[in-house]
């Protein structure tokens, strides 16, 4: 039975481990995910929950120690974001490369310089080809749900390969909502722990673990782990399914909003989506054909379907809350644009840049993109350079 809470996306993400009951959770805190791991920390000190927590001196420790407690055959789970997620990089290379089950939760957050401690996808964008699973959430109810989730995913058999659950730092992370949760037996029987393909602790069946790949070897590796990464394609969208049909919400690659009309359209991903539909609203009530495709799913990118969501609109706009400098638009940008070269009638794809280190998207900022849209198209025009949006300085 669903109970509703009051929780911080950290808390949801903590309460969603919690009830997993994973065997080994690593930890070296860095703002914003500190709450994530501090919460789990103080539910295994009051005897509520029974894991293993290991305090490292570093983010590449962490990450290595998730390495080797999987390894074991353990289910893991661990938080960091922006400067830890790049320092670990070596690391999560290595952890996809073995297809080791763990889940890590990002709250997205800037990488420096100069400092900043806020919102944007630069750290989690920059680990995209890294080999792990990315999902996006847009609220607190998102944040739980997709950690739920992950680790059934991770797991499944045919994938073995870790995920990666990000949610916008203190946007998301710190602000407190309504958060519906399961009951923990029925979270533990959803994803039912699958026995580790091996574990170094089963000394009758020895293994070689991270052992050197000469060329004769090294390419044959890489595609065994791009095949976990190709099976996950199947099992996200069964295990969305499967969780919507047991607890009533449903998930798959991405969401669309009022999009099946619409003649302009925006792509986004986490939690500018909420005043991306807002804007929606307003538009539409005017008679506007707009709508949104919120992106949950980054890795793997689900180019198919998106073809087919996006296909017959006129102009799309996409929004980055990361840059590439020196390329043509951001990471999603690319992506998306790629995703439609195929069609034979392409509609126009727009590249812009947002919310780099917290900055606000206003809902104006939409408006004037979704009008934007629809001025550029009726030119006549076929391509645009990057928009920076609200920025102070041009």
């Amino acid at each position: 039975m669903s109970v509703m809470k009051v929780l911080t996306g950290n808390a949801a993400v903590s309460f969603a481990v919690m009830q997993l009951k994973p065997d080994v959770v690593t930890s070296c805190p860095v703002t914003p995910s500190a709450s994530i791991i501090e919460n789990i920390a103080v539910a295994i000190a009051n005897g509520e929950l029974d894991c293993e927590i290991l305090h490292l001196e570093s983010e590449y420790s962490a990450i290595s120690a998730c390495i080797g407690a999987s390894a074991a055959g353990g289910r893991v789970f661990t938080a960091t974001a922006s400067r830890g997620l790049s320092l670990a990089q070596e690391a999560l290379f290595q952890l996809a490369s073995l297809r080791l089950p763990v889940v890590i939760a990002v709250t997205n957050r800037a990488i420096s310089a100069p400092l900043n401690i806020f919102a944007d996808h630069s750290d989690s964008m920059a680990q995209r080809d890294c080999g792990w699973i990315q999902i996006y959430s847009e609220n607190p109810q998102e944040a739980y749900d997709n950690t739920v989730q992950a680790m059934k995913i991770a797991e499944h058999p045919d994938v073995r390969t870790p995920v990666m659950i990000c949610l916008d730092g203190f946007i998301t992370s710190h602000a407190m909502e309504n958060v519906w949760v399961e009951e923990r037996d029925e979270v533990v029987d959803f994803v039912d722990r699958c026995p580790p393909t091996y574990s170094l602790l089963d000394t009758d069946h020895p293994v070689t673990l991270g052992s050197v790949a000469m060329p004769d070897y090294y390419f044959e590796h890489k595609i065994n782990q791009e095949q976990g990464i190709e099976n996950s394609r199947k099992v996200i969208k069964e295990v969305g399914k499967e969780f919507g049909d047991r607890f009533g919400r449903y998930y798959g690659n991405f969401e669309t909003y009022k999009l099946e009309d619409a003649e302009y359209a925006i792509v986004v991903i986490g939690s500018s989506a909420g005043t991306a539909k807002e804007v929606t609203d307003y538009l539409r009530a005017k008679n506007e054909k707009v709508g949104i495709l919120k992106l949950r799913v980054f890795r793997p990118f689900p180019y198919k379907e998106l073809r087919e969501a996006l296909d017959g609109l006129k102009a799309i706009a996409v929004l980055d809350r990361s840059m590439s400098p020196g390329g043509y638009g951001g990471p999603l940008f690319t992506e998306i644009r790629s995703a439609l070269f195929d069609l034979d009638k392409k509609p126009v794809v727009l590249p812009f840049i947002y919310g780099l280190g917290g900055r606000d998207l206003k809902t104006k900022h939409i408006d004037e993109i979704f009008m934007g849209l629809k001025s550029f198209e009726d030119n006549g025009k076929k391509e645009a350079e990057i928009s920076f949006i609200n920025l102070r300085v041009k």
